[in-house]
């Protein structure tokens, strides 16, 4: 073998990675499939033909099932449970991380004439493998009907769709767009789920042509709507099983961490691993130039390029190699004998001169080449790669949008992909203080020991992509010392990331019902936490160069630092308001229990949208019960329709916390309980603005004793409710958000009158107080 050939063999040698692996060799008496269905490993029929339990297929009568007995993994612990379904017929299984089952997962309700439940069931699901959040569709079918899904992953999680109609000619076939049939996507990584059918009317308006309503989850594309279906008496069962797609991976490590133990490595010989980018673990796949099952020992076989034309480029001999091939000339020619170029050349008669000259030459520069080839293709390669994700994470998008602002405004900083990586350690897990359903936080230190909180999203598709461009044009434009400061946004990785300033002590959410943690916040610090808060969102209302609102206001986006000083967060869902319009049309986006229901009814977006999530903030405070409870009674398990009953019925003194309760400022409680009740009326434009409430909370803290002037009342918008008593004292509540009577204003013992109207008032000398500026941490979302 000549000098440079031997360069050559040694240069691939280091250049390429040889892993051995000990991957699985499952017996040749294993079933390889069990009627129509092929299964492949890691998939088996019995514990000695798979790779572990929660890859059995049960095959009985020929028809693949997943067992009644499934085993869920969390972190380093199995745990099992009885699945409350039927068993799952397995549809299909991609070695791609895809599992595709038929089950009924589905609800329905149906109504007679005078609006009386006939009917109703509900199939949950409890399975090893998360269901798909991008191959399956939430879909609701009927008039007059909501449903939701609700996620039990850790802590409970809710989304939901709504569907209207009045009457039958309005609906169109196949559209799900809400009127006749809606549908939505659901949380990732979910695996255990139950869906929940409900009616705003019990379909007593339109029981003439549908008296039931339905939801189902679904294959995307599986069902198509048709009219006809509202006229029937639709159920689950007459649907029939609906294909469920699943995500399915090996184990709960990454690639990296998985290839330290190589007698649990998956991966077989001549393959590769990659991390999945749904669910936690790793897949495999063949390397180039192979095919067949990765997962075996043997499974991944060369691909014989020769004896396909459209597989190589040779214009002579081809010869086949292990995972590519070579092309040659004929004898008494030389070159690379690949089509499209010289060819092959003759050879020269006359011999070389300096045959050691020539081969120190060639060896020199082979290696050169080589070296220069290596590195030049994989510096091309990162900075194409770092363009795609530019422009995939809505770079241009991102610029187009800040050059329209204000350049004299300060600009976030745009951070390479190595900053970020040192602050957080390479991503490590140990740096992560919060997780959420758009995304996880790191905690990051950059350089000058400056602590900072980077959100990195979990999903790359558009709608991820739109929202966090949406984030960093809405965070620089705002100037407040209560709103969350953005630093800067790093967009050469494959998910979009933001980073914030650091704060310490945790949300809102956290203080106040975090678990084994009892709050030490007395009743000062919560009316300041208030005030601060109604402060930002009237800035962001009417003081931002361009009005922004919120939509997603809520105790978990309120963070707190060493002070208690409070600091608005998390502007992913946030919209800007153009001058010209008080209010906007959108997809319903919030979160149960802090949604306002006008808004949810008409997706009519305005600023009192946000003044009713702030009024259940404050009565959050007041209380120190969740916004929603679903271990109560039902008339409980909803804060705000629980805190409006109690204080129609004079029964506030019954809900309110017992950390503050005692404290001596049940004035100020009525007070504040008062404007939670302005703030929660359903209809919008009964509401205050966040100035007025900015207002009213900013009078609390800076006067003793509050004097209330002089109002017309208005008798559409009062409601007299019976007295009752706190700490002794007689009291008439001024709001009422459930019905339009005429009531009496509030009566407190200073003997002036309050009510909902007197929060348009304007307060001469009093101005809207900024807390001090505050940073980012998340806690739990």
């Amino acid at each position: 073998m000549r000098f440079p050939q031997i360069l050559v063999l040694l240069l691939v040698v280091v250049l390429v990675e040889e892993l051995a692996v000990n991957a699985a060799t499952p017996s040749t008496s294993c079933p390889q499939s069990c009627g129509n269905l092929t299964i492949p490993y890691p998939f088996g029929t019995s514990l000695d033909c798979c790779r572990n339990e929660s890859f059995l297929i049960t095959c009985n009568d020929s028809k693949p099932y997943f067992p009644a007995k499934q085993y869920i993994y969390f972190h380093d612990r199995f745990y099992t449970e009885t699945l409350n379904t039927n068993d799952l017929t397995v549809l299909d299984i991609s070695l791609a991380g895809e599992l595709r089952v038929s089950t009924w997962l589905g609800a329905y309700a149906c109504y007679n004439k005078s609006g009386g439940l006939v009917d109703s069931y509900n199939s949950p699901l409890s399975t090893f493998f998360p269901i798909s959040s991008t191959k399956n569709k939430f879909t609701v079918v009927g008039c007059d009907t909501y449903a939701y899904v609700q996620h039990y992953q850790g802590s409970g999680y809710i989304s939901g769709c709504m569907s209207m109609c009045d009457d039958f000619y309005d609906v169109v076939a196949g559209s799900c767009s809400g009127i006749g049939c809606c549908q939505t996507l659901i949380r990732e990584g979910v695996r255990k789920i139950q869906l929940t059918v409900s009616s705003y009317k019990n379909h007593t308006d339109v029981i003439f042509f549908n008296p039931c309503g339905v939801a189902f989850l679904a294959e995307e594309g599986s069902h198509t709507f048709f009219p006809d279906e509202l006229l029937k008496n639709m159920t689950v069962r007459g649907i029939g099983p609906m294909p469920v797609v699943l995500d399915w991976a090996i184990g709960n490590e990454t690639c990296e961490e998985a290839r330290t133990n190589l007698s649990s490595y998956a991966c077989g010989q001549n393959s590769i691993c990659y991390n999945s980018t749904k669910v936690y673990g790793y897949l495999c796949n063949c390397s180039q130039g192979y095919q067949g099952n990765p997962y075996l020992s043997n499974g991944c076989q060369d691909i014989n390029e020769c004896l396909n034309d459209k597989l190589h480029n040779c214009t002579n001999k081809c010869n086949n190699i292990a995972g590519s091939f070579n092309c040659y000339c004929p004898k008494g020619f030389h070159g690379d004998g690949v089509r499209g170029s010289q060819g092959c050349i003759r050879d020269q008669t006359n011999p070389p001169i300096t045959l050691i000259t020539l081969g120190l030459g060639v060896t020199v520069a082979l290696f050169v080449g080589c070296f220069l080839l290596y590195w030049g293709i994989k510096r091309r390669k990162l900075i194409q790669l770092r363009e795609k994700f530019f422009q995939q994470n809505g770079g241009m998008m991102l610029q187009q949008q800040l050059s329209k602002l204000d350049s004299s405004a300060e600009t976030a900083k745009i951070f390479t992909i190595e900053e970020v990586k040192k602050a957080t350690n390479n991503f490590s897990e140990s740096e992560i203080v919060g997780r959420g359903g758009y995304g996880t936080v790191y905690k990051g230190i950059l350089s000058q020991n400056k602590i900072v909180a980077i959100k990195k999203s979990s999903v790359v598709d558009q709608s991820q992509v739109d929202q966090f461009v949406n984030e960093v044009i809405v965070l620089s434009q705002i100037n407040h010392r209560n709103v969350v400061k953005l630093l800067g946004c790093c967009l050469e990785t494959e998910v979009p990331l933001l980073v914030y300033e650091f704060i310490t002590n945790g949300t809102l959410y956290h203080n106040l019902h975090g678990v084994g943690h009892v709050s030490s916040m007395p009743w000062e610090i919560r009316l300041r936490i208030a005030k601060e808060t109604a402060g930002a969102l009237a800035y962001l209302h009417s003081a931002a160069s361009i009005p922004i609102i919120h939509r997603d206001v809520k105790s978990t986006n309120i963070l707190l630092d060493d002070n208690f000083i409070a600091i608005v967060s998390d502007f992913g869902s946030s919209r800007l308001v153009p001058l010209d319009k008080t209010q906007l049309t959108t997809m319903v986006q919030g979160t149960f229990g802090y949604l306002d229901p006008e808004y949810f009814h008409t997706s009519h977006l305005s600023e009192k949208s946000d003044t009713y999530s702030f009024g259940v903030v404050l009565v959050e405070l007041l209380t120190g019960i969740k916004a929603l409870s679903f271990d109560k009674p039902e008339e409980e398990r909803n804060l705000a329709t629980y805190f409006l009953s109690s204080m129609k019925e004079n029964r506030l003194s019954l809900i309110l916390d017992d950390r503050i309760v005692n404290e001596g400022n049940s004035d100020e409680m009525l007070e504040v309980a008062n404007i939670a009740q302005c703030c929660l009326r359903l209809k919008g434009d009964k509401r205050p603005t966040m100035r007025e409430v900015a207002m009213e909370l900013e009078g609390l803290t800076r006067v003793e004793k509050h004097l209330w002037t002089s109002i017309d009342v208005d008798p559409e918008e009062t409601e007299f409710l019976l007295s009752g008593s706190l700490n002794s004292q007689s009291i008439t509540t001024g709001c009422d958000s459930l019905k339009d009577k005429d009531v009496i204003p509030l009566k407190v013992d200073h003997g002036h009158l309050a009510s909902c109207s007197n929060l348009s008032r304007t307060m001469t000398g009093v101005p809207i107080y900024q807390g001090p500026s505050g940073a980012l941490k998340w806690d739990t979302i």
